[in-house]
Order: C-alpha cells, then sequence, then structure tokens
C-alpha cells in the first residue's frame, strides 16, 4: 500500500462539481429519450391528421391501417437505430458509447418485427379489400408496383443484420464479415426509401408527413455520413498519426505509442477509447476498439495490448512508422463520469491498462482515491509500476491482489483475500460513497458489480464500459 498526501485539492468542490456534471448528463440523456419519444408521437399525430384514422372504422381496412402504423413506427425505430450508432458526441456524452450501442443492437428485433408485421399486414389489408390471398397479392403488388422490388430485397437484408446480430452466430463470424453485412443497413433504408414516398397519398407532395419524413432521413444520412466518415477522414488529414515506439510490456504484451501533429487539439481524455486501423500487413481492413493506457499528453498517444484474438496478435508485428487511421475518441470512462469526490479503480490483467490511463486524469482529495490491481499472477498485472509510481506521486491508496479465485464464477477475489473474508468493503471501506470505475474481463467485472450493489453502492455510481463487437 502507498500513502502520500495530496495537497491544493478544494473537498468541497470535488464534491459540488462531479454532482453538477451529473445532474446536467442525466437531464441530457432525458432530453434525449423525451426527443425519441416525441419522434413517434408526431409520426402517428401526422398520420392520424392525414386521414389515417378513418382505417380504423371499419374492419375491413383494420389490416391495412395496422400494418401502416406498424410500417411507421418500424422506420422510425429504424432511423433511432442508425442514430444510436452514428457516434455522435452528444450521444455519447450523455451515456456512453457503449450504452448507445446495447440500445442499438437491442432495437434490431423491434424493428425487424414490426417491418414484417406492416408487410403481412397489408398483404391481407389488401388482400381483402381485391378478394386475393397474401401470397397471390404480394406477387401482384411486385409485378406491377416498380418500387416494391426494392422494398422487398430491403427487407431480406434487415432479416440477414438481424440474424448476424444473434449471439450464436455474431461469434462465429469474423469481424470483417458482421460489419460488412451490418453496413447493408444502409442499402436497405435507401433501397426502402422509394417505395415510401411513391406508394400511397400519406406521402404525398406538399404533405406535412413528406417533409417531416425528408427531414428525417436526410438528417439522419448526414449524421451517419459525417461522424462515421467524413468527421474521421478530416481529424486523421490534420493529426496524422505514426507509430513511434512499440514496446514490449510481458509476454504476449505490448504497449504503441503513437505520435502526430495537434494532438493537444484531439480532446481525448484519460479512459476513452478510440477505434483503431493501422496500415500494416493483415491490419488495414480492421478497426479495433482499445482505450488508452497513458492519459494523453499533447505530444503522443499510447494503448497497450494482449495477444486474445487474430487481430491483436498482428498488432504484436506492427513496426514503427506505419500509418494509423484512428476514429474517436469514445466513452465516458473518465473523470468526467464522477458524481462524488471519492473514487476507487479497480482493474484485472489487461483491463488494468485504461484504469492507469483514467488515474492521471483524476483530481481528488488526499484520501479521496483507492485503486486496486487484480491479476492471477505477477505477470498479469500489467504496467503495474507505473500506476505505484502515480498512486505514490497523488496521494492514492493501493491494493495489489494476487492469485487464483476459490472458485471460478464465484468471486473476484484470489482465494487467500476471499478465505480471510476480505469483500469490496473491507478493500474500500468507503464503498457505498463513491463512484466505482471497473475494468476487466467482464465475468469478472460482473463479479466486482453484484458486489458492489450488495455493498450499496448505486447503479448509476458504478462505470464498467464494453466496447465488444
Amino acid at each position: 500500500m502507498i500513502r502520500t498526501n495530496r495537497v491544493g485539492v478544494d473537498p468541497v468542490a470535488h464534491v459540488a462539481e462531479p454532482a453538477r456534471r451529473f445532474l446536467w448528463r442525466q437531464r441530457r440523456a432525458d432530453a434525449l429519450e423525451g426527443l425519441s419519444w416525441f419522434s413517434f408521437a408526431v409520426v402517428l399525430a401526422l398520420f392520424l391528421a392525414d386521414g389515417g384514422w378513418t382505417y380504423f372504422t371499419n374492419i375491413r381496412d383494420l389490416a391495412t391501417g395496422t400494418g401502416i402504423v406498424a410500417g411507421l413506427i418500424g422506420s422510425n425505430l429504424l432511423l433511432v437505430m442508425l442514430l444510436l450508432a452514428a457516434r455522435l458526441p452528444v450521444v455519447d456524452r450523455a451515456i456512453g458509447y457503449d450504452r448507445a450501442l446495447a440500445a442499438h443492437r437491442r432495437l434490431g428485433k423491434p424493428v425487424l418485427y414490426l417491418i414484417l408485421a406492416h408487410l403481412m399486414l397489408l398483404l391481407i389489408g389488401y388482400g381483402l379489400a381485391l378478394g386475393r390471398d397474401p401470397v397471390a397479392q404480394a406477387i401482384a403488388m411486385i409485378t406491377t408496383m416498380p418500387d416494391l422490388p426494392q422494398a422487398f430485397i430491403a427487407l431480406a437484408i434487415l432479416v440477414l443484420v438481424v440474424l448476424t446480430s444473434l449471439v450464436i452466430v455474431r461469434h462465429k463470424l469474423p469481424y470483417l464479415g458482421w460489419y460488412g453485412v451490418h453496413l447493408l443497413t444502409y442499402a436497405a433504408v435507401l433501397l426502402a426509401l422509394p417505395h415510401q414516398f411513391g406508394q400511397g397519398e400519406l406521402f404525398a407532395v406538399g404533405t406535412w408527413a413528406r417533409w417531416y419524413w425528408l427531414t428525417l432521413y436526410v438528417g439522419t444520412l448526414a449524421a451517419v455520413l459525417g461522424y462515421r466518415f467524413l468527421i474521421p477522414l478530416a481529424r486523421n488529414l490534420r493529426h496524422q498519426l505514426r507509430v513511434a515506439e512499440v514496446r514490449a510490456e510481458a509476454p504476449g504484451v505490448v504497449s504503441v505509442v503513437m505520435t502526430g501533429h495537434h494532438l493537444d487539439k484531439l480532446a481525448a481524455h484519460g479512459g476513452q477509447f478510440f477505434g483503431w486501423r493501422f496500415w500494416s500487413p493483415g491490419l488495414h481492413l480492421e478497426a479495433h476498439p482499445y482505450s488508452l493506457s497513458e492519459a494523453p499528453n499533447g505530444q503522443s498517444l499510447r494503448i497497450t495490448v494482449r495477444q486474445l484474438g487474430d487481430g491483436s496478435h498482428r498488432l504484436l508485428s506492427v513496426r514503427p512508422g506505419a500509418r494509423v487511421f484512428f476514429e474517436g475518441p469514445y466513452g465516458l470512462f473518465t473523470a468526467a463520469a464522477r458524481t462524488t469526490g471519492h473514487t476507487v479503480l479497480i482493474g484485472a490483467g489487461i483491463g488494468i491498462t485504461p484504469i492507469r490511463a483514467l488515474l492521471e486524469d483524476i483530481d481528488t482529495p488526499s484520501g479521496g482515491l483507492t485503486v486496486i490491481l487484480r491479476g492471477d499472477d505477477e505477470e498479469h498485472l500489467y504496467l503495474r509500476r507505473e500506476v505505484e509510481e502515480i498512486c505514490g506521486r497523488i496521494g492514492a491508496r493501493l491494493e495489489v491482489l494476487v492469485g487464483l479465485p476459490p472458485h471460478q464464477g464465484r468471486t473476484w477475489l484470489p482465494s487467500a483475500e476471499f478465505a480471510a473474508g476480505q469483500t469490496i468493503s473491507t478493500l474500500a471501506p468507503d464503498i457505498p460513497d463513491v463512484d466505482l470505475f471497473i475494468c476487466g474481463p467482464k465475468p469478472w467485472a460482473e463479479l466486482v458489480v453484484r458486489d458492489a450493489r450488495a455493498a450499496g453502492v448505486p447503479r448509476h455510481r458504478i462505470h464498467a464500459e464494453r466496447f465488444d463487437w
């Protein structure tokens, strides 16, 4: 354990400022959620105001009206999905990149179900009106309506995207295959546009609905194009990152140091991550998320990577001078996410590296910061010496836990500490009143979260980002 007094830090300010930032972030998140719900209300209001209510005045048209509503809600939800994955700064700063992507994934199935319901209900409704069965009605629509074949192709693409999003399928696909399939979502939206604006009277020229939906589509596609492609391209042209050094930290673990131009203007913080694409053999087609392992200093950026898969294995062979294309910075795993003046940082294995970067960025009063490092053995305590040096310099309390757990999936603690009755509360006695930052393997991190919740840490004070695909 290392203790050093820290001076020059106002304890009152370090309680009030995090609380103020948290309140503002919550208000921003609430506003975004409210705006999403409002968009659905506008969609339905425009439909009903333009005579849509007449579909629900008789049994014959009920299926058609319900199908139109399902299509409108499904289309609106699809655009919300795209915006959640568009890397919008306002979304990242409000709820975090990982939560935005989690919500994006959860919406996939509802969107597909609504679009399928839209198709089936319209086939039934139109079929009843014309005396045809759904199959005959589908054939008639495809052969007589010029925009319908593209709409059916768009639906097939959505089915493919949702199927490849299933966990059991996603884990069997290479990253590039999964990524390529998901890029087709944009093709599906573009293919479906002609049928939405070319069929029926709901989006007729001059209607409010037409202008509203045009604004939605153009705005969404502009956001995706800007924040996924144009802005990253402009940043890379400005900063021109190159690998300056590749340094071995442990067997199968390297730190990659990158330098470039105007890095002080990048507005990155310790704990954040980037999507990295190295222009080296076997790597230039893949972008992988790695957290910074050192707080940005305006001169260089550093990541520390462990060999866990094909991409990270190839990264071990990157040579100085290689060009680097990046996207980011992303994430709320930063000092700005705190809600109180006291903080506990817990990292395990390669998860220690973003903890080390975050440690440099946190200002707390003396005694207000505890760091817990966890490794199965000494070799897995990556960057330990650097963490010890920083803790000594800023007066943080440091605990190092080494050893295998007694029962897999039962505790995040090593056998010795578990047998001695150690808990998260004994390691950090003020745990109910702190912000807790956790980074490590997912099953292990979930055990830490479970113990923290049992010890009384509110959910909004637990910060544990995920950025797996």
